[in-house]
């Protein structure tokens, strides 16, 4: 799995367990929702530290939750 794809898998099950739409994390955090969609698609593959902090907050989760499953892991990534 490539980062790419592996932020987007995270992205996605995250805001699924929160029940939230790209719009709807879009309004809590002040990101792009243009961006959000670009991450879930894989077509950001250089997010931004910020951008995932913003996306993080939003969530309700520390940015360290978010790097914290098992798809982060080294022999997962193949970039």
């Amino acid at each position: 799995m490539t980062i790419a794809e592996a932020l987007s898998t995270r992205l996605t099950e995250l805001m699924e367990e929160k029940h939230l739409t790209a719009y709807r994390l879009s309004m809590l955090t002040g990101v792009n929702q243009t961006t959000i969609a670009d991450i879930k698609k894989k077509r950001n593959t250089a997010v931004n530290v910020r951008i995932l902090f913003e996306l993080c907050q939003g969530l309700g989760i520390d940015i360290v939750e978010f790097f914290n499953s098992p798809i982060f892991k080294t022999e997962n990534i193949v970039d």
